[in-house]
């Protein structure tokens, strides 16, 4: 018996069990993928929203202001990159006034530090590549950029490393209350605990409908996007908005943190809680309405294309809290844009819950930091060749795109919760993210997990499941 059991390895899965891994508590994490980040989380905006759209008095404005506070911070702690570089949303007209001057009304009310109404000679000042139909923006310098993949990663090693269980490739087909807790059937064997935590995403509805008798409804939202190459990374220095409408923040031009120009998202409701396939269509109203806020966009520096699901709950509020007719279930849904923001104080928000339903005290021995994969960019001439000298894995380059050692992708495979497949490597390394999306790095990888894992090279997978890359050999055809 389980004191809780969060099912979901996204980030808000991840924050809550690594709030939770404060507490003396035996706590698991049941993830239906192969590793954490591998929904939601792992393909969006990686915005630190500012605060300024959600409705004032609404738990998505309060954790999304908490959350971007925290988040410098936690980059700190757990090692992540992030930078706050601030936004701006971009107004067209005058007729369109109104409409900013609400947003800096509701971002006040929030709580928003240093929102400011530029006119338009402020705003080409700052962003030379902004359109030259820009009439005003609303600027807030607290809006930063972060990387998902690191964030998801870092919190859920932080708390693996304080002793919360993760069980992976297990995926939770039904939850029936038992005596003192509820007994969740999975394709890995039955599980019980005393509390759950309902973190999964756009299936939270399907979980929550299993214990409660007052429903709810997630649609997923689909967003499609555009990724450039780094050689288009400094046409904009901060994340450029449209006005926002009914489906959300509109499209979007930003850079990351790697270095390369993100373009997106559309807001497609679908009715497929797997539909991240993108369309012709979607990828062109992302170049059109891209191009009506920042000109000159280099649409041919584009690497990459993807898709992402947004978990939108009929009512746009966070659902996070215990149902009055299905107590030890705690709810964590609807988190769509600003979920990723907000999801450090979504963490704190469950864990203290948690702590209050079970009486939970706190470790004297809790693990606050967490050192992420080095980085030899980072490091000088000589202690480059200090390290290479020491561990000569870091001598060679497997990614030439990313320029990403072998060094790096064996940390990545070694290390807490570490990668077992070429997108586990990936996210926690980037190789195979630059120009040629893995198109030479792909085998030399899948040699060093066959390796490292001690498997076949046909049992390497790209993402999990039947996702394997090897299907045979030349000689068995002969």
């Amino acid at each position: 018996m389980y004191d809780v059991i969060i099912i979901g390895g996204g980030v808000s899965g991840a924050a809550s069990a690594r709030e939770l891994s404060r507490y003396k508590v035996r706590a698991c994490v049941l993830e239906k993928e192969e590793d954490v980040c591998c929904g939601t989380s792992k393909a969006n905006s990686a915005i630190a929203h500012a605060g300024y759209d959600a409705e004032p008095g609404s738990l998505m404005a309060k954790l999304n202001v908490r959350g971007n506070e925290m988040m410098e911070q936690l980059s700190k702690d757990l090692d992540f990159p992030f930078q706050r570089i601030g936004s701006l949303v971009i107004c067209l007209s005058e007729e369109e006034m109104p409409g900013l001057q609400k947003l800096y009304d509701k971002g006040i009310a929030n709580g928003v530090k240093g929102l400011k109404i530029l006119n338009r000679e402020e705003v080409l000042e700052m962003e030379p590549n902004i359109t030259d139909n820009v009439y005003a923006a609303l600027y807030a310098p607290t809006a930063g950029i972060v990387c998902p993949f690191n964030l998801n990663i870092a919190l859920a090693e932080n708390a693996y490393t304080n002793g919360i269980e993760f069980r992976f490739n297990t995926e939770v087909q039904n939850i029936r209350k038992i005596d003192g807790g509820y007994e969740l059937c999975t394709n890995q064997g039955t599980f019980r605990t005393k509390y759950v935590v309902n973190a999964a995403g756009v299936y939270a509805d399907k979980f929550h409908n299993m214990v409660s008798e007052k429903k709810i409804h997630i649609t997923p939202r689909r967003g499609d996007y555009c990724l450039l190459d780094k050689s288009a990374g400094t046409h904009v220095s901060r994340t450029i908005f449209s006005l926002p409408t009914k489906y959300g923040k509109g499209v979007l031009v930003t850079p990351t943190v790697h270095g390369n120009l993100l373009v997106g998202p559309t807001a497609i409701d679908i009715e497929n809680k797997e539909g991240t396939n993108t369309t012709r269509e979607g990828l062109d109203e992302v170049i059109t309405k891209a191009g009506q806020n920042v000109k000159n966009l280099p649409m041919r520096q584009v690497i990459t294309s993807f898709a992402g699901l947004r978990a939108h709950e009929d009512g746009t509020e966070f659902i996070i809290g215990e149902p009055e007719d299905a107590r030890g279930f705690i709810d964590c849904a609807g988190i769509e844009s600003p979920g990723l923001t907000s999801c450090p104080a979504i963490g704190e928000m469950v864990a203290g819950i948690l702590q209050e339903k079970l009486g939970l005290e706190k470790k004297d021995n809790f693990i606050a930091t967490r050192k992420g994969i080095l980085d030899p960019d980072t490091l000088t001439r000589e202690e480059r060749a200090e390290l290479i000298q020491r561990e000569p894995a870091y001598g060679n380059i497997i990614c030439r795109c990313e320029m990403i050692t072998e060094g790096e992708i064996l940390d990545a495979i070694r290390r807490p919760l570490g990668a077992r497949s070429l997108d586990g490597v990936k996210r926690r390394t980037r190789a195979g993210m630059g120009r040629c999306q893995s198109g030479f790095c792909s085998p030399r990888t899948m040699e060093i997990l066959a390796r490292e894992l001690h498997v076949s090279m046909a049992d390497i997978t790209k993402s999990g499941g039947k996702s394997r890359l090897v299907v045979g050999t030349n000689k068995d055809t002969l």
